[in-house]
């Protein structure tokens, strides 16, 4: 009988896994995940978790009896050591298990700051998987000092939600500006205003110097402009990169995450990769992209190819954000664009449209589900409308015609 091996339980394994049942694949599945929790949503950790507003129950993906009764051997809490290609096995502690086909949903791992400026300290934190925020949860309490390092989606929404629990805000950005590589300047705009206005103290072109503790704890941060600041705990969302360690180690080729070819195959026979953690041909380049829809779509191509489908993954790229009371919708991918169009619908409702030249790249829509769900079509369709009646436009949906 036919053995999948998957490694790295997060939103592309268990779709994956669950597209493999779907197609009819009635072979082993055993998938390895090194937290002792079955696949969950990571969203809603930074938000409605953190929160309070999530149970426990409500982040996982499916219920952990759905596996069982799929025939899916989870292995959590275990950490793979070593893939051998040529002999077709995993080695997970004093285990060998061998495999038919392999899959690699090692998905991404924060970036930590250095322990030489503080990063080890005691207090400092990561918004990255259910132990990072079950540690933290409990000093997000009202009144406390928060500083946030990194003004980009991640420490944008940490902000947010510190700033709903009454927390005294301070999020620095090295950068010029926040949303510096993500975004236009308008929507950086947008979102700066909205933070001022919950009372987040918000510091753009000052990076962190180091940080300082007392009893291994850290108690205050030295600002690249030569300002302190007393701290009661750190969150750092400086970005993220692909995990792919046990790839580089196993001589499976890498650029930019694990080098997959169109149907998800990486250098390596029989060995297969989704998410996170993939790089993938994309017009004429290769593209990583960070995001739940990607994971998903990925993952569920890379299984109907293992069932022998042979079909090339075509990128549907949309993100979202949720800060306070605004939904942030994205479409697209704006890397080149010229010029903004902006439809601004009042009460906080707008969308920015990323052109380059006349074609239509991307679309930031704040509140605006209409604009999203719009654009998403256009661009998905190759269409581009006329700028000048993106602005025009009375009904959105005149633009689908």
């Amino acid at each position: 009988m036919s053995h999948i091996v998957v490694i790295g339980a997060g939103q592309a394994a268990a779709s994956l896994i669950a597209e493999l049942r779907k197609r009819g694949f009635d072979g082993a599945i055993t998938l390895f995940g090194e937290e002792p929790v079955p696949p969950y949503q990571r969203p809603p950790l930074s938000k409605a978790y953190l929160l309070g507003d999530m149970p426990l129950e409500r982040l996982f993906l499916r219920p952990e009896q759905w596996y069982a009764d799929n025939g899916v051997t989870l292995r959590l809490g275990q950490r793979v050591d070593a893939i051998d290609v040529a002999g077709k096995t995993v080695t997970a502690g004093s285990d060998v298990i061998s495999w038919d086909q392999l899959v690699l949903t090692t998905g991404s791992s924060p970036r930590h700051l250095p322990a030489a400026i503080g990063g080890d300290l005691a207090g400092v934190y990561v918004v990255r998987n259910l132990s990072d925020v079950d540690a933290m949860a409990p000093e997000a309490t009202a009144g406390k000092r928060v500083l946030i390092v990194g003004g980009g989606y991640i420490g944008l929404e940490a902000a947010a939600v510190c700033a709903k629990r009454e927390m005294q805000v301070t999020l620095v950005e090295a950068a010029p500006r926040i949303l510096g590589r993500v975004a236009a300047p308008e929507t950086a705009d947008y979102f700066r205003a909205l933070h001022q206005s919950h009372g987040v103290d918000l510091r753009e072109g000052i990076g962190l110097a180091r940080l300082n503790g007392t009893d291994g704890r850290v108690t205050s941060a030295e600002l690249a402009d030569g300002s302190t600041l007393e701290v009661d705990l750190v969150i750092v969302g400086v970005g993220i990169h692909p995990t792919t360690g046990l790839a580089e180690a196993a001589g499976i080729t890498l650029d930019n995450g694990i080098a997959v070819d169109a149907q998800g195959r990486t250098s390596a026979p029989d060995i297969w990769a989704a998410g996170d953690c993939t790089s993938f041909p994309y017009r004429e380049a290769r593209l990583r992209l960070e995001s739940v829809p990607n994971a998903i779509d990925q993952a569920e191509c890379v299984a109907r190819n293992m069932l022998g489908s042979n079909e090339a993954y075509v990128p549907k790229p949309w993100f979202w954000s949720d800060q306070y009371d605004v939904k942030l919708q994205i479409a697209g991918l704006n890397t080149g664009y010229d010029r903004i169009i902006t439809r601004d619908n009042g009460n906080g409702s707008v969308s920015f449209w990323y052109y380059a030249g006349e074609t239509l790249l991307a679309v930031d829509a704040m509140n605006d589900p209409r604009a999203f769900m719009v654009a998403k079509r256009l661009i998905e369709a190759g269409r581009s409308p006329a700028p000048e009646a993106v602005q025009a436009a009375t009904d959105m949906k005149d633009l689908l015609k």
